[in-house]
């Protein structure tokens, strides 16, 4: 490869590198805006606490969970976004280490009574579908409306790569994809949801998809997770 040539790569990478995390015209005017701004935990905060634990750190670009950090006396807990937010779409990128397993979850009600987001707010999945046992579990795989709706394909890329991943909810209405697949539909709060739940491991759970406005999170289920590229736009 000529000297050209691989200048020229490696001006594309560099530029490819400097749009993490940020936004086009296009999305700025359409009015999305970014949760996480590529260098900090700023807008978010563990659950429960009034600050992000550094368990969760940014590198290259990307905010991930830093196990080893938890081993040396980090606490641990979901990082979840000091906004709360009810009708919108939500785009992001992950990345899951080998058999690790995370989420994120939406809808939090963030409450002591509640000790972890979970019991409140419905998952979308993050796993490494071949390698953790959750995964030969069905509901339970990659981009999933976890332990509710069944994919009728497994869309995620192999472990180490970046998968991307979309979420809606408009008056309860969700719509899940990932990598360009839709993963799930439905509507939060009618009939349809009511029976997916009754038959899910949350059928008991009192405050679980109760609330239309809640906190965004990110799951700490103890394995090293990245994310990045997360942006918001309210409808």
């Amino acid at each position: 490869m000529g000297a050209l040539m691989v200048a020229a790569v490696l001006g594309t990478t560099a530029v490819k590198a400097q749009k993490l995390n940020t936004l086009s015209a296009k999305e700025k005017k359409q009015g999305w805006v970014l949760l996480f701004d590529g260098t900090s935990t700023k807008g978010w905060h563990t659950y429960l606490k009034s600050t992000a634990s550094p368990a969760w750190g940014v590198t290259d670009g990307a905010i991930g969970l830093n196990q080893e950090a938890k081993k040396n006396g980090a606490p641990g807990g979901d990082l979840v976004t000091d906004a709360e937010y009810e009708n919108y779409e939500l785009s992001y990128e992950w990345k899951i280490s080998p058999g690790g397993n995370s989420g994120l979850i939406f809808s939090v009600h963030e409450d002591p009574s509640l000790s972890q987001t979970y019991l409140s707010g419905p998952e979308m999945q993050v796993i490494d579908d071949a390698g953790h046992p959750d995964g030969k579990n069905p509901k339970h795989n990659a981009g999933e409306l976890y332990d509710l709706i069944k994919a009728s394909t497994r869309p995620a890329k192999p472990v180490g790569e970046w998968n991307s991943a979309k979420l809606t909810k408009k008056d309860g209405h969700l719509t899940l994809w990932l990598n360009g697949v839709k993963t799930a539909e439905t509507t939060m709060g009618t009939p349809e949801w009511d029976a997916l739940v009754a038959k899910s491991k949350f059928h008991d759970w009192k405050e679980f998809g109760k609330y239309a406005k809640g906190h965004i999170a990110l799951q700490d289920h103890g394995d090293d997770v990245w994310y990045r590229n997360i942006k918001i736009r309210v409808l």
